[in-house]
């Protein structure tokens, strides 16, 4: 009776498969080859990669016929190769039975890119393991590997609020209704999935017209090659405001929009970016849309207790929190029902009948309760003193209360 020579090959790596690396750290594991006979072998390698791929065509027509552009663009971020048989111009004679090839190689010490996956584009790391033997066909095994880089937003440049306003004249043809305008800030710059923006805003709707304000959280991903971009856009987030009437005010004390479990920002590769922004912006009908757009950045690494920052990191954060002092009123407000922070309209799900995904808090959980807690906002009262703080001059002449 025939059977195979190889009875299995498997690639293990030591961590789980859910487990994620960064750079600088050693990615080992080992190689299975399990035998149902002796075999020769001329060589077994392992082979570490990690690379950025772009890749998109666009045609155009010429005449009758169609003429398409490729265009594709890679970077390499690593390549590591390890014999673990050598081909020393010799065969390797293996026994049946069991035989495992352990190995590891480090992750390079410089930046590494998050693992993305996108439309036009890929960042990828994986570990490749080869088995040549004479006269027969190279045998293949291959095994992918999450990396993401550290983004802490404990720095001063992500801990800085962020804010803006902006204003247009709302106009139908050549009819003007007045104007609109959009003042809006956030309390920092760099946050992390599950966490809840405070947006506080205010809307001024000097139009004969009610107009309807809205918060978005937009990704932006970002391809580039052969000097050529192309980009895809996705709003993750949605919050609805109330309708503000003709010449009247709306403000946001701290109205809450909820991150969900999206990936961290990629800043760092020359071809792939993911960016992301949140959107203040006001529907006038009948004419184009007023938005205030606030940089944002996903981070991986979430909000320390303020007793935990370095002294450089507290102070400089103490002098950011003086943008506090804007005329917009700052009582923060409870956050409010998942309903109201995504909305199906937005995500062109208005018309679906599916039911809603419940709400995973797991991510939010793992991460330490004070990155959730906002600063005190409520002015303290004045301290009370029994000493006169505006006492009458000596030289002031008693007025009497007579005359």
């Amino acid at each position: 009776m025939s059977f195979k020579t190889i009875k299995s090959f498997k690639l293990e790596l030591e961590r789980q498969d859910n487990s994620v690396y960064a750079r600088g750290e050693v990615v080992s594991g080992q190689v299975i080859l399990e035998l149902n006979r002796e075999i020769k072998v001329q060589c077994m390698k392992v082979l570490g990669r990690g690379f950025a791929t772009v890749h998109w065509l666009e045609n155009r027509s010429v005449g009758m016929n169609s003429v398409y552009n490729d265009y594709t663009s890679k970077i390499t971020y690593f390549r590591k190769r390890q014999h673990l048989i050598r081909d020393n111009g010799e065969l390797t004679l293996l026994s049946a039975g069991r035989h495992e090839f352990p190995f590891s190689f480090q992750l390079p010490e410089e930046t590494l890119v998050t693992s993305f996956e996108g439309k036009h584009g890929s960042i990828r790391y994986w570990v490749k393991v080869k088995l040549h033997r004479p006269w027969s066909t190279v045998k293949k095994i291959k095994k992918e590997f999450t990396v993401i880089e550290p983004i802490d937003i404990n720095t001063p440049a992500l801990l800085a609020p962020q804010a803006g306003t902006k204003d247009k004249m709302a106009r139908v043809w050549y009819r003007n209704f007045g104007q609109v305008s959009i003042t809006a800030k956030i309390d920092r710059k760099g946050y992390t999935p599950g966490e809840v923006i405070p947006v506080f805003a205010e809307f001024d709707n000097a139009t004969s017209r009610s107009v309807v304000p809205k918060a978005y959280i937009t990704q932006t991903q970002t391809f580039i090659a052969r000097g050529t971009m192309k980009q895809k856009r996705a709003v993750v987030a949605t919050l609805s405001g109330d309708l503000v009437g003709a010449r009247r005010r709306e403000t946001w004390h701290g109205r809450a929009i909820k991150i969900p479990p999206v990936g961290p920002s990629i800043l760092q590769c020359r071809i792939i970016k993911v960016e992301y922004m949140l959107r203040v912006c006001v529907d006038v009908p009948g004419t184009s849309k007023l938005s205030l757009e606030l940089p944002l950045v996903m981070g991986t690494i979430p909000l320390h207790p303020f007793g935990s920052r370095t002294s450089s990191v507290s102070s400089q954060y103490s002098v950011n929190l003086e943008w506090l002092r804007m005329a917009i009123p700052e009582q923060p407000e409870p956050p409010p029902d998942y309903s109201s922070v995504v909305t199906d309209e937005e995500a062109g799900l208005q018309n679906s009948t599916a039911p809603r995904p419940e709400e995973d808090f797991s991510g939010i959980l793992e991460r330490p309760l004070t990155a959730f807690i906002q600063e005190f906002r409520f002015r303290p009262p004045p301290m009370y003193s029994e000493v006169d703080p505006n006492p009458q001059p000596i030289n002031m002449r008693p007025r009497c209360m007579t005359c």
